[in-house]
């Protein structure tokens, strides 16, 4: 399968996938491989992979955007996305404090939970977490 993964800033992945596993907005986890039906959704705050025939995988970090499938294609349209190489674990740990202690303050902020998320997904992706 080709596989591109792109954010607005640039094109974070693009190289054959055997498969692809993904995070959509109400509907969990979906993996796609070759010959997968078509498909379009809108993605979760959530790691994506490439998995290779190895077994090996690359990750990325996603937040937001949309997946398609189509004719043995999946292109991530991302509005942010970030390499595992790429994530600064320093950076992504102080954001989970700060997110963290906001929440300890005010258990209903919005803003303060998609930042735990976020830096949750950053730091999975990394390793770190």
């Amino acid at each position: 399968m080709d596989v591109q993964l792109v954010s607005p800033e640039q094109v974070l992945y693009q190289g054959a996938g055997p498969m692809v596993v993904v995070r959509t907005l109400g509907g969990g986890d979906i993996a796609f491989q070759d010959n997968h039906a078509p498909f379009l959704g809108a993605l979760a705050d959530w790691p994506a992979r490439v998995k290779f025939e190895d077994g090996t995988e690359a990750s990325f970090a996603v937040h937001g955007g949309f997946v398609e499938v189509s004719h043995n294609q999946v292109i991530i349209l991302s509005d942010v996305a970030e390499p595992a190489a790429d994530i600064d674990v320093a950076r992504a740990t102080e954001a989970k404090t700060r997110a963290e202690e906001a929440l300890r303050v005010n258990p209903d902020d919005e803003l303060a939970a998609a930042a735990l998320l976020r830096a949750d997904v950053r730091l999975e992706v990394a390793g770190a977490a």
